[in-house]
């Protein structure tokens, strides 16, 4: 898999623009900046974003390419990211503890997707708030992003099984209009969740 980012980050343009994700942007445009763990975050759009904004941003993705035009992102608008190349199979907070995890189009097979989102919830301090935005298994029909494999989509009932631990804010399936670069735009069926630890 991590062949496959690479292949698809190494061209010079950002595929998926460089202006944060709209749902992202809504909701930490109205946070205090605080700890940021961006996981799968490509290249880098919501990192800078969330730096520009005062947040410290803790990013990691299986792509160097991706990091490489993170950082070289962060780099043209001055602010600093903290980017590791990790594997999200791997993953474990080890201690540390953040105000907000935002999941922004990260897709995987069931039985690592439900393990992941079920470790994110340990990466919360109380209070802290988790954001997912996910292609719905509608999403097949469409042409504007997302994975093929229908396992790897989600619906509201599945994110609101994974983040049980949390007290939802929002779980909503919706239709939305993509216009993000040139890898996702157009039509798109999405689950937007937003849930807080108690």
């Amino acid at each position: 898999m991590p062949t496959f980012w690479n292949q698809r980050f190494a061209s010079e343009e950002y595929i998926y623009g460089t202006e944060p994700n709209a749902y992202f942007k809504q909701v930490i445009d109205g946070l205090k900046p605080g700890r940021l763990l961006l996981p799968g975050a490509g290249e880098g759009r919501d990192a800078m974003y969330a730096a520009t904004l005062g947040w410290e941003v803790h990013a990691f993705d299986q792509s160097t390419e991706g990091r490489r035009k993170a950082l070289l992102l962060a780099g043209m608008k001055n602010v600093h990211i903290t980017y590791e190349i990790a594997d999200a199979a791997h993953f474990a907070c080890r201690g540390e503890l953040y105000d907000l995890v935002a999941l922004v189009f990260i897709h995987f097979e069931p039985v690592l997707r439900e393990r992941f989102h079920r470790q994110l919830i340990n990466c919360l301090q109380p209070g802290g708030l988790l954001l997912a935005e996910a292609f719905h298994k509608k999403q097949l029909g469409n042409s504007s992003g997302g994975p093929k494999d229908p396992d790897m989509l989600v619906t509201a009932e599945m994110l609101a099984s994974d983040f049980s631990g949390l007290a939802i804010l929002e779980n909503h399936e919706m239709q939305i209009v993509l216009n993000e670069g040139t890898h996702h735009i157009g039509p798109a069926e999405v689950v937007r969740f937003l849930g807080h630890k108690l």
